[in-house]
């Protein structure tokens, strides 16, 4: 059957299972959801939750409802409806328009007015002004990146628009073959821990699970696209899991060699990926070094990206469907649910999961509607890997604080801007609001206060516990007076002249940024203390110093090779991590819904990545794979 044929195919369905009184204008494939444009004035007839509940259980695809654009209100007219609808106590911050999409965008201080008592205001406005409301919170911190990314996005509605009917043509495509033949193709991450990237393929598919880049190793810096199995000409769609360069930092490396199709993400995670994309493109810029791609590749990427919310069943391709699901890593971090065909197979991929509920975050989800085989990480999966608590973590972490503070010592705690950085925030804010600590000035410095302005922006992803203080007590950690941001070198070097004080700088593996210069101007003082709170790649300077490096050389603003001394104190608190312990590994694979038959696992140094493999085999008496880079599993 023709793509015409389906298309027509799924329209005569839609028309005969909904009421006959619903007037279909058109149908379109618009990405992966089916859009039903309608002429019908009865906003809700057409809005009826049954009948489209019952639609997408009949067509099990994503149907959504929109009208014509003569019958919708003038966009100025609407928006004035709109605020006097609402009133003033529904703080409306802004007001915007998707014309391709037919929704109108309300932000505000209080979305629940904008809604109103049982969605009665969204009814109102859909049935007299045929516009589809959205409301989103009006984040306490501005996001320079997100205003950035909808700027983008408004200015250019029409090609996503053109986008989206280019993916919806080749996701609805039909099925060639009926036989899956699912295979799986390590690219990188695998045995090492950077430059994530699973190639998924069956006869009719090609999709790609993360496309990191290595931070710590020049020489395998970037994924294996050189491998006779990829064609960027047949990718489908890309998957990314978090928004950490190691999986997200080289997706826009594909746009610039022509891939034009999907990337599926939370939109934190999109937000967030866009951030650190344009920064790593700044900082080659800055340092001279080559551009694996440009702005405009990232630009290219933010485009593409159609962002998910976690649980929603969506086709990416004639013969698989994804479902996002909660990992505790960082904000919107997610797991990828893949099935394949007609039930006919299940993967799941954990990316770097948390097994344990953190200030931050809730832990990882274990239920899914079908495992057959699991890839997990192995970031921590030796077994000498034992992640102290959190508590312990934090009363070691006070300790230090406390000594350092009163020998009048600096500490520098450098941080990954997504993750590490908003879990001590949080900490540190407690330690000082309860007199636990002395009161001493904390700087911010790298890309953390934007990181956590998307962050703020939100709110339903962060804990339960962490959502109720800053929705309904008032009690938001990340807007306290004890912070303050760092953004020059000669504000640098002030903290640096100045007294004791805490210094959260990235980067969080000492590869280059603000957190390398502090150590330069803090490392010969041992009343310093200098504390790793995340993973340090093999490579890095932090994986050095960890390991007992006590110098290290950089070159100065003349060009001149400098030796520095380390005499400061070193500290690692593992119990910060972002990643699962073996113990929660074993845990997660116990309570996980339903058991898998399979486990592959990936992400870790080789001798973890073989050893949890080897104790799952033994101890749970399940089917492992330990693959290496550039190897092809066959699934089914």
């Amino acid at each position: 059957m023709s793509f015409e044929g389906e298309l027509q195919r799924i329209k005569d369905e839609i028309i005969h299972n909904i009421p006959s009184d619903i007037i279909v204008k058109k149908v379109e494939f618009e990405g992966p959801e089916i859009a039903v444009y309608s002429e019908n004035s009865n906003v809700e007839l057409v809005e009826n939750s049954e009948v489209l509940k019952d639609l997408a259980k009949i067509m099990r695809k994503r149907v959504v409802f929109r009208w014509n654009v003569d019958k919708r209100k003038d966009p100025n007219e609407t928006e004035g409806y709109i605020r006097n609808l609402v009133g003033e106590e529904a703080e409306v911050s802004s007001i915007e328009f998707d014309h391709t999409r037919g929704e109108v965008i309300i932000e505000s201080g209080k979305p629940g007015l904008v809604i109103g008592k049982k969605g009665v205001n969204l009814k109102e406005i859909r049935s007299n002004t045929f516009w589809q409301p959205k409301t989103i919170r009006t984040p306490p911190l501005n996001s320079k990146t997100i205003q950035l990314i909808r700027g983008m996005l408004q200015k250019e509605r029409q090609s996503q628009k053109d986008i989206l009917l280019r993916i919806g043509k080749r996701i609805h495509r039909p099925i060639l073959f009926k036989d899956l033949d699912i295979r799986l193709t390590s690219l990188g991450g695998f045995r090492e821990v950077g430059r994530s990237c699973i190639l998924m393929q069956t006869r009719d598919s090609n999709i790609l699970l993360d496309v990191g880049l290595n931070v710590g190793n020049n020489n395998d810096k970037f994924p294996g696209f050189d491998i006779p199995e990829f064609s960027i000409r047949d990718l489908d769609a890309v998957i990314v899991t978090h928004a950490h360069l190691d999986h997200c930092g080289m997706v826009p490396f594909l746009y610039k060699y022509g891939y034009r199709g999907p990337v599926y993400s939370t939109l934190p995670t999109r937000n967030l990926s866009t951030m650190l994309q344009l920064d790593f493109v700044q900082i080659c810029e800055k340092e001279a070094t080559p551009l694996p791609y440009s702005k405009r590749d990232v630009r290219n990427t933010v485009l593409h990206t159609i962002p998910l919310s976690w649980g929603k069943v969506t086709d990416i391709a004639p013969d698989i469907k994804l479902t996002l699901h909660n990992s505790g890593h960082i904000l919107g971090s997610s797991m990828i649910h893949l099935h394949f065909g007609k039930g006919g197979y299940n993967f799941v991929y954990t990316g770097d999961f948390k097994y344990q509920k953190t200030r931050l975050l809730e832990k990882a989800a274990v239920k899914f509607p079908r495992v057959e085989t699991l890839l997990i990480e192995a970031t921590y999966g030796g077994p000498q890997d034992r992640i102290p608590s959190r508590q312990d973590s934090e009363r070691e972490l006070r300790q230090i604080l406390i000594a350092t503070i009163k020998r009048g010592g600096k500490i520098l705690i450098p941080v990954l801007a997504v993750g590490r950085a908003q879990e001590l925030i949080i900490v540190l804010e407690e330690l000082i609001s309860k007199g636990l600590i002395d009161k001493v000035p904390i700087f911010l410095d790298g890309l953390i206060s934007e990181a956590t302005a998307i962050h703020t922006a939100h709110p339903d992803y962060l804990s339960s516990d962490l959502r109720e203080k800053i929705l309904h007590q008032g009690k938001n950690p990340f807007l306290s007076d004890f912070f303050t941001t760092v953004s020059t070198p000669e504000e640098r070097e002030e903290v640096l002249t100045g007294g004791p004080c805490i210094i959260l700088a990235t980067s969080g593996m000492l590869i280059g940024g603000p957190s390398v210069q502090y150590l330069k101007g803090m490392a010969e003082d041992k009343n310093n203390s200098l504390i790793f709170v995340s993973y340090q790649v093999n490579g890095t300077l932090g994986s050095r110093i960890q390991k007992g490096w006590r110098e290290f050389q950089y070159i100065d603003s003349r060009g001149r090779t400098q030796l520095v001394k380390i005499n400061l104190n070193v500290f690692t608190l593992e119990g910060f991590s972002g990643h699962s312990s073996r113990s929660q590994i074993s845990q997660f694979l116990r309570r996980i819904q339903p058991r898998p038959k399979l486990v592959i696992t990936n992400h870790g140094e080789e001798s973890k990545c073989v050893s949890l493999s080897t104790m799952i085999h033994k101890k749970l008496r399940k089917a492992t794979k330990s693959p290496k880079n550039r190897e092809t599993i066959s699934l089914r």
